[in-house]
C-alpha cells in the first residue's frame, strides 16, 4: 500500500532557504532510523535549510537531547529555526509500549509550545516491523519528510507572521 503524500506541505519547503533545523534521531532501530532520517534530510535539502543531527538510544530521550541541543544553540549565539524528531515504538508484549509512545509524545509536544517551536514529530508508533517500514520508506510513507515538511510549515508560518 503506497501512502499519498499531502502536497500543501510541500509549499513550505521553499520557505527555509539558510535556515539551520535541528535533527534528533533515535536509532532503537537502525534500519527504521536510517530510513527516517533520508526522508528528513532530503526534504530539507529541497528547502535549502541546513540542519545537525543528534543520534539518541531511544524515543524518550529524543526530547531531553533536543532541549539540551536547543539550549546550547541559544546561548552561542546560532539558534535553530525548527527542529524535527525521528524514531520508531513498535508494540510489545508489555505496557512499555504505552509509556514510550505517550511520553515521548507529550514531551516533544510541551517542548514546542513552550518554546513556540517549529517542531515535526516523526516518531513512529506502530504494531508492527512491517508497518514501520512501509512509514519510514522515503520512497512509500516518507514520515521522515512529513516531518520535516511539518517543521518547515511552522518555520514559514513563523515568517508569514513575524514571529522571527
Amino acid at each position: 500500500m503506497v501512502i499519498p503524500r499531502r502536497s500543501s506541505l510541500d509549499a513550505a519547503e521553499t520557505n527555509a532557504a539558510g535556515a539551520r533545523f535541528l535533527i534528533v534521531e533515535a536509532r532503537f532501530y537502525d534500519a527504521i532510523g536510517a530510513m527516517l532520517l533520508a526522508g528528513a534530510e532530503a526534504a530539507l535539502s529541497r528547502a535549502g535549510a541546513r540542519h545537525d543531527v543528534l543520534t539518541v538510544a531511544g524515543a524518550l530521550e529524543i526530547p531531553i537531547a533536543m532541549a539540551i541541543a536547543l539550549d546550547h544553540a541559544e546561548k552561542s549565539g546560532e539558534p535553530f529555526a525548527g527542529a524535527i524528531a525521528l524514531g520508531c515504538v513498535i508494540r510489545g508484549e508489555t505496557y512499555h509500549f504505552e509509556i514510550v509512545s505517550n511520553e515521548s509524545a507529550r514531551a516533544l509536544t510541551q517542548l514546542g509550545v513552550a518554546r513556540q517551536l517549529a517542531l515535526g514529530n516523526g516518531v513512529l508508533t506502530v504494531e508492527t516491523e512491517a508497518q514501520a517500514l512501509e512509514r519510514a520508506d522515503p520512497g512509500r510513507g516518507d514520515k521522515g519528510g512529513d516531518a520535516a515538511r511539518a517543521a518547515l510549515g511552522l518555520h514559514a508560518l513563523k515568517q508569514k507572521i513575524g514571529a522571527l
